[in-house]
């Protein structure tokens, strides 16, 4: 019998796969569970159309994470800050600072955890990687300055 899976379901598949499972297996213990349904033409036409819908929004948010990487592709972020001798920092220049200067800056809103950088505690200017989306990233410069 043929099914589409409601949700994932161990050595069968993922949601909203369409799988071959015995009848008595089907009937038995996925329907009543509500991890599967049967694959009637009208509910395989359903899950078409989300399919679809998601591989659309999918789209459009890539599109949109592409056009923040360009937008900031090889700008330069200024931090300035107090700074004690020989260049040392009072304090240091963590992820959270950058982001918070990188979404005020270019209006988005970036999690701290997306800024791939080692905490800055010396004057200089440095590369940060920020992830925007899964496989979209992008590469920065900060320069941090004497206030």
């Amino acid at each position: 019998m043929k099914i589409i899976l409601l949700k994932d379901v161990k050595n069968m598949g993922k949601k909203g796969d369409v799988v071959e499972a015995s009848d008595g297996y089907a009937r038995n213990y996925l329907f009543p569970r509500k991890l599967a349904q049967e694959a009637t033409p009208d509910n395989l036409h359903i899950v078409n159309l989300k399919k679809e819908n998601e591989r659309r929004i999918k789209l459009e948010e890539t599109e949109a994470a592409q056009k923040i990487a360009d937008q900031m592709r090889n700008k330069e972020l200024v931090i300035k800050t107090k700074v004690g001798d020989n260049g040392r920092l009072f304090g240091a220049i963590t992820n959270k600072d950058v982001t918070e200067l990188l979404n005020k800056t270019f209006g988005t809103d970036i999690d701290k955890k997306k800024v791939l950088m080692n905490t800055i505690k010396l004057v200089g200017s440095y590369d940060v990687e920020v992830k925007i989306y899964p496989e979209i990233s992008t590469k920065l410069k900060v320069t941090v300055q004497e206030d």
